[in-house]
């Protein structure tokens, strides 16, 4: 037998034992309690920066094309879901605040970072009976990314003072607040009647405008597309 057949079998029969676990139920009036490691990974694009409207490229002094990206982040995760009935339930999302580097790529520059809370608030969907000891689920719902400490990095301090002769003041960054879908996908494993473990994925629409204040100069910005993946893997308590 190829050592892929051998490896399908053994999936497939890791899968049915799984399934065929019996379970605690999960009923009406439980409360699921995940906390775990998530890890923001962004799916990240964005607009050309611009100051005052026009493309930095286009200003004449011989800047490349340029655009804002976001770095990965994880923290500590948590969530807290109740469950209507046996079949659905309603999730709360929250985290420590993730902390995000910020580049202007094209200028090879770091141009600042943030701190981001992403409340979730989904409804859920279980399709398995209530006494199987794996419960896969599949959730809908809204994201409302905060974002805050915004600083800029002293690389694009530098490189905008040599644009605008020195003029006294610090650049700020500001950016603006998201409001978006999320999808889910998940699954708990039932240890026993109160503990679990948790896998669970988010997709998030997270949009925000970056505006750099530069004094001197006027304001750089762009319209950067986050929307991350979000994986989150987690111990369980069911009361």
């Amino acid at each position: 037998m190829s050592a892929n057949k051998c490896r399908c079998k053994f999936f497939s029969f890791l899968l049915t034992l799984l399934i065929s676990v019996n379970g605690y139920a999960f009923e009406a009036g439980d409360w699921l309690i995940h906390l775990g490691a998530a890890s923001v990974q962004p799916n990240d694009s964005s607009s050309a920066l611009k100051l005052e409207g026009t493309n930095l490229e286009d200003l004449g002094l011989g800047l490349p094309r340029s655009k804002a990206s976001v770095d990965s982040s994880t923290q500590i995760g948590l969530t807290i879901v109740y469950m209507v009935n046996s079949n659905w339930g309603v999730e709360l999302l929250a985290a420590s605040p993730f902390k995000h580097d910020i580049k202007a790529e094209g200028l090879n520059l770091k141009a600042g970072s943030t701190k981001q809370l992403p409340p979730t608030l989904s409804l859920q969907y279980y399709p398995m009976s209530a006494s199987s000891g794996f419960q896969p689920y599949i959730g809908l719902g809204l994201n409302y990314t905060i974002f805050f400490d915004e600083k800029v990095d002293g690389e694009l301090d530098g490189a905008i003072d040599s644009l605008n002769g020195d003029v006294s003041g610090e650049t700020e960054l500001d950016l603006s607040n998201s409001f978006g879908l999320a999808a889910e996908l998940g699954v708990n494993f039932e240890i026993n009647d109160t503990w679990l473990i948790n896998a669970s994925i988010w997709y998030a629409d997270i949009d925000t405008e970056a505006t750099f204040d530069a004094p001197g100069l006027g304001d750089i910005t762009a319209d950067v597309q986050i929307d991350p993946w979000v994986f989150m893997f987690a111990v369980g308590y069911k009361m």
